[in-house]
């Protein structure tokens, strides 16, 4: 039964609520550490920001990030179609949620990367949009105003970034966040066997033209916004050429606004061969980047398609990006069929001596639509179209070593990480070698934050030994980056809080397997 009577095409002033579901506890959230400083999550939906600018400015819209506010009977009550967008990890909030709306004869929209590796039908939504939304959305607004919508609307062609209009910040609210988003580019030049992003967004990258970034950095500027800002590329080198252009135009309007922004985003770990670009970065004000490094093994790089960090030293690499002032974030991998035995202890040690404090590591998902679920489905070892939680300890697929191995080492690394000896001595060799310095301004949220570390972590915690060696440490040897060492230790505290609960998880799962 069609809601409303406006659905017959009479009326074209549509109610459009644009949900984003819940992402799980993972060292992604960083939760614990947002709560330190009053926020409720790391990054607004920039993907549904940017839908909402291509739906007719005629439509009255609404969005409910459900990571920072409950989704209400009385919010689906008032509007007429929703649009719910999210990636794989999300799944799991985002079929609830589209059961929710139909249960009320809400009409439901389903986009963003979830869509491009799951079948349509295992959505159980009205109405599926597949590939980026700037070929679609007009479309699919005229056939819902026309009552003649189809179910699946999938774009032919990858579009150029300069059609991507500016995101509606009106729809957030933004001091519930602890970071703002920027997009400049889609895409990566490489092919790892397990990555869906060349899958869903191709290996040239496209780039938004510089104007299109400073004008996105002023609408930022005028709303008020000072901090972190995020540059949400997959890998902001894929075109060196045009990075160097932006970081260049970024460095001259950072200059004119008196810094007031910091950037972080994601790169190669081929940035290491280029001091010219580092030098660029670093003028522009970009202060972390992470790269995926994935494991130390070679031949596991090698066997799947990481050729980028192959023949090279990793830990020089990453000591000469730190040289230049440059906190790098990693990402690494276990369960890879190459693996061995002393993966473990060799993952640990490289870890240790990198001097990167965020260190994510993860078990090997095959996400479907990637070269590795594909390679492993016609083995015969893939087991569902998983969870795209890589901490959850849920494997999606038979891996070379077995599984109970597999899953008690990747718990034994945790454990050692992020202990708080092993974190705290990895954050000393970041100080040591980015020597940052503080740049964030004086407010009630780094006081509330400082208050609540030494609370929570100096008197509560289990760790308080360790905590004030690194504290007192940090502010006699590194006080000009005293603020950014309470940064690392509040994070410290989110990822030993997770490490907890992967352990309790795995002691239930075990219980229960006796």
């Amino acid at each position: 039964m069609i809601r409303r009577a406006r659905w017959s095409g009479g009326d074209e002033s549509l109610n459009v609520l644009l949900i984003y579901p819940r992402f799980p506890d993972t060292y992604w959230s960083f939760r614990y550490a947002l709560s330190f400083q009053g926020k409720r999550a790391a990054q607004p939906p920039l993907g549904l920001l940017t839908v909402a600018s291509l739906l007719p400015q005629s439509w009255n819209k609404r969005l409910i990030d459900t990571n920072v506010e409950r989704l209400r009977e009385r919010d689906l009550a008032w509007a007429d179609v929703a649009f719910i967008g999210g990636m794989h990890v999300q799944h799991e909030d985002l079929i609830a949620i589209v059961r929710r709306c139909r249960a009320r004869s809400l009409r439901t929209v389903v986009g963003g990367p979830i869509t491009s590796s799951l079948p349509a039908a295992t959505l159980e939504c009205d109405h599926v949009v597949i590939g980026e939304a700037e070929d679609l959305i007009a479309g699919l607004a005229g056939d819902l105003e026309r009552g003649v919508a189809h179910a699946v609307y999938e774009s032919a062609e990858r579009p150029a970034m300069e059609r991507s209009p500016m995101p509606d910040l009106s729809l957030i609210r933004m001091r519930r966040y602890s970071t703002m988003t920027v997009q400049y580019s889609r895409g990566c030049p490489f092919s790892c066997e397990f990555c869906d992003i060349i899958e869903i967004y191709g290996r040239r990258p496209r780039t938004k033209a510089v104007a299109q970034v400073l004008a996105e950095l002023d609408q930022l500027y005028d709303a008020g916004w000072r901090g972190p800002v995020f540059i949400v590329d997959d890998n902001f080198i894929g075109n060196k050429a045009r990075a160097r252009t932006l970081l260049a135009a970024i460095a001259e309007w950072q200059k004119a606004h008196d810094y007031v922004f910091r950037f972080i985003t994601e790169a190669s770990l081929n940035l290491a061969d280029d001091p010219d670009l580092l030098r660029s970065m670093r003028d522009a004000g970009l202060s972390s980047v992470f790269l995926g490094i994935e494991t130390p093994d070679e031949s596991s790089l090698a066997a799947t398609n990481k050729h980028q960090n192959t023949r090279r030293d990793l830990l020089d690499s990453v000591a000469i990006i730190q040289q230049y002032g440059i906190e790098v974030m990693g990402g690494f991998i276990l369960g890879f069929d190459t693996d061995r035995e002393d993966i473990f202890d060799r993952l640990v040690d490289f870890i240790q001596k990198s001097a990167i404090p965020i260190a994510m590591v993860g078990l090997l998902q095959a996400m479907p639509g990637t070269q590795l679920f594909r390679r492993l489905s016609k083995e015969g070892r893939i087991l569902d179209s998983g969870r795209g939680n890589n901490t959850d300890c849920q494997l999606n697929f038979r891996p070379r070593m077995q599984p109970d191995r597999l899953i008690e080492g990747y718990r034994s690394v945790l454990c050692r990480i992020y202990s708080s000896d092993s974190y705290y001595q990895r954050v000393r060799l970041y100080l040591n070698r980015c020597r940052p310095r503080d740049q964030a301004r004086f407010s009630m949220g780094n006081v509330r934050a400082l208050f609540l570390s030494i609370l929570r972590q100096g008197i509560l915690g289990k760790s308080r030994f360790s905590y004030w060696r690194f504290v007192l440490g940090a502010a006699t040897r590194h006080p000009r980056s005293f603020g950014a060492a309470m940064t690392m230790a509040v994070m410290g505290y989110h990822f030993q809080m997770i490490t907890e609960q992967v352990m309790q998880a795995g002691a239930g799962s075990n219980a229960a397997a006796m």
